[in-house]
């Protein structure tokens, strides 16, 4: 057998599947199986025990998260609407998410608007 280095955890597809599939597929397992940073003690012990399932082996905290990150985008997303339901008063997140929704944003394709 050849060796693998290069494709880490994909080496198992050897030549099937393409070049940029194995790439994406040795990534996404690297980073699954990494250890990452709990968010009840900030220490680097949060591992994965099953798909959106995490546990911390300090604290012993268990939690629901992303597939293959403990933090999904819209997770990101909720967390910055909350820090700023706080820093602006508000009590509630939904009033925040009404007040966005009252005066949106301009983006790129409304200028002609």
């Amino acid at each position: 057998m050849a060796k693998t280095k290069k494709l880490k955890s994909a080496g198992r597809f050897g030549a099937r599947y393409g070049k940029r599939i194995r790439e994406l597929v040795a990534a996404i397992e690297e980073s699954s199986r990494a250890k990452h940073l709990c968010p009840a003690c900030r220490s680097k012990k949060l591992k994965r025990v099953a798909a959106g399932i995490w546990y911390c082996r300090k604290c012993g905290i268990k939690l629901a998260g992303g597939a293959y990150t403990p933090n999904t985008t819209s997770g990101k997303i909720l967390v910055k609407v909350e820090r700023l339901a706080k820093a602006t008063g508000v009590e509630k997140v939904e009033e925040v998410k009404k007040e966005i929704e009252r005066s949106p944003e301009k983006t790129v394709g409304d200028e002609n608007q």
